[in-house]
């Protein structure tokens, strides 16, 4: 899966990146003095970095955990993201991903000591607050677990935390890290779910919908709590039908007890994103849907953003009661 590596200097020696290159003894490595070399040029091709990304090694300095965007959150009055890793293993044609980066490499942070204790600190300064931090906002956080181990250090790391929540966001079947361990009832394990006719269009190398949800109830026959994430809604023609049938296969099979939270939100992308994500995929249907910018923001036309929420909230309000839908206001 990864045939070549580039290392830091600086973490040439870290024993987290000794765990990974063994992993592929076949990758050839290349070493750097820091990721933005190798990540940030200007001059680099992302769709065809995305058919053989490579994997970069490296370590970060700060802004380990940074506040949240405001409408961000289900339900803490303070929500933080952080990103052990940017870039994804998947490649879903609407993900802002890229838009924002010039390279389809991936970065893993592996100084993960660092991001730990920067999140100790928020806590400790808001012992009376529940925190909640969210993890998969620059990458799938478990579709590359078995590489990076992450859930598997950051688990037992929040557990010692007692006003600290986790949500883990995924379109990923890798969960067996999960079930190996006892559920962290502060811990979200959050789906990214869409209809299949919309899935097989935009989320490339994704999960189908039925092996997400698969992992989804075994994840919950254990009793880890599970976040639900209908974001982004994708409109074609038919999607009322699209996304009740997608509600009614969802809630067939879930147990409601263990639902912490839904969310649902539109597709939008910042507009200078949405220029390079359309110059780098001028074919794609997705880009030719009925969209406007507004103050910055491509997405739907207001009547109709407003028509997708308003008949898939009426839709999932039949299934889940009030406090645990969230839909997003960004």
């Amino acid at each position: 899966m990864i045939e070549t590596i580039y290392i830091e200097q600086a973490v040439r020696q870290h024993p987290r990146v000794a765990d990974i290159v063994a992993r592929f003894p076949q990758a050839r490595i290349i070493n750097c003095d820091r990721y933005g070399e190798v990540f940030n040029p200007k001059a680099q091709n992302f769709r065809l970095q995305k058919q053989r990304p490579a994997l970069i090694l490296a370590e970060k300095y700060k802004n380990f955990a940074l506040p949240a965007p405001v409408g961000y959150g289900i339900g803490a009055s303070k929500n933080y993201y952080f990103s052990h890793m940017l870039n994804c293993l998947y490649d879903c044609r609407y993900c802002f991903l890229q838009g924002m980066y010039q390279s389809a490499n991936y970065v893993l942070f592996v100084n993960y000591e660092d991001f730990q204790q920067d999140i100790k600190q928020l806590c400790l300064a808001s012992p009376t607050e529940n925190l909640h931090f969210f993890s998969g906002y620059d990458c799938d956080s478990l579709a590359l677990e078995p590489v990076t181990g992450f859930a598997e250090q950051f688990l037992p790391f929040f557990a010692t935390l007692p006003n600290a929540w986790l949500e883990l966001r995924t379109k990923s079947t890798q969960v067996r890290s999960l079930l190996n361990r006892e559920p962290l009832p502060r811990c979200i394990v959050a789906f990214s779910l869409s209809p299949d006719e919309i899935a097989q269009k935009v989320e490339a190398k994704a999960p189908s919908v039925a092996r997400r949800l698969d992992a989804l109830v075994k994840l919950q026959e254990q009793g880890w709590q599970i976040g639900l994430r209908f974001d982004p809604l994708i409109y074609q023609a038919g999607y009322q039908q699209q996304y009740r049938d997608l509600f009614e296969q969802v809630f067939a099979r879930i147990n409601l007890d263990q639902l912490h939270s839904v969310s649902l939100g539109v597709f939008r992308l910042p507009e200078n994103f949405f220029k390079k994500v359309h110059k780098l995929y001028p074919e794609e249907k997705l880009f030719s849907s009925p969209l406007v910018s507004q103050q910055g923001m491509v997405s739907y036309q207001p009547t109709l953003e407003q028509d997708m929420m308003n008949y898939c909230s009426e839709q999932l309000l039949t299934y889940i009661p009030a406090d645990k839908f969230f839909p997003c206001t960004l």
